[in-house]
């Protein structure tokens, strides 16, 4: 049997109640957790955090996994949420810290040591999108950052291919000149 089979199976008995095979599928699944939240975040430290926050829905949540598309697909929604959660978290708690020059200005996100790692560029986009046009962003985040195939994005998204593709051109297209703009000093 494959690893990622035996996720799968780990998975499925995980979820139903086997704690067991919910300690197991836990540890299986840590390192790649880290490595995908490491996409959203680059700073060591605040992937590792939104890891653990990952580990924690999925071991409060694993019944709601009722096996209809595989649990690598819902996992990457887990990630994809806590990382962006855990940005957001970041990104205010670095606007709430003291300035220590009063005539500074506000803190700068891309430069406040807690999130410099982050990637700000693509997280502020994704944010901007999401409240311009919510239904734009799973697709370009399965794609694009947790690097999921058509199919599973279809199969997760319950929307056809051609939809997918569309929704994924649109929002590629939306979010270039908002990241050309934060490139620029």
């Amino acid at each position: 049997m494959s690893r990622a089979q035996e996720i799968e199976d780990l998975a499925t008995r995980a979820s139903q109640g086997d704690s067991a095979a919910l300690d197991e599928l836990l540890r299986s699944i840590s390192p790649d957790v880290v490595r995908r939240c490491g996409r959203f975040l680059l700073y060591k430290e605040d992937a590792e955090e939104a890891a653990q926050d990952v580990l924690l829905q999925v071991s409060r949540n694993i019944r709601r996994f009722e096996g209809r598309s595989r649990f690598s697909t819902w996992l990457y929604t887990v990630v994809a949420n806590c990382s962006r959660q855990k940005y957001r978290e970041l990104k205010r708690r670095a606007g709430e810290q003291p300035l220590a020059d009063p005539d500074a200005g506000p803190l700068d996100p891309r430069t406040t040591s807690v999130i410099a790692g982050s990637r700000v560029d693509l997280l502020e986009a994704l944010d901007r999108l999401e409240n311009d046009s919510p239904h734009l962003v799973a697709p370009l985040v399965y794609r694009d950052i947790c690097q999921m195939d058509y199919a599973e994005i279809e199969e997760r998204l319950g929307i056809p291919l051609g939809t997918v593709k569309s929704r994924l051109h649109h929002a590629r297209r939306q979010v270039r000149p908002w990241l050309a703009d934060q490139s620029q000093p």
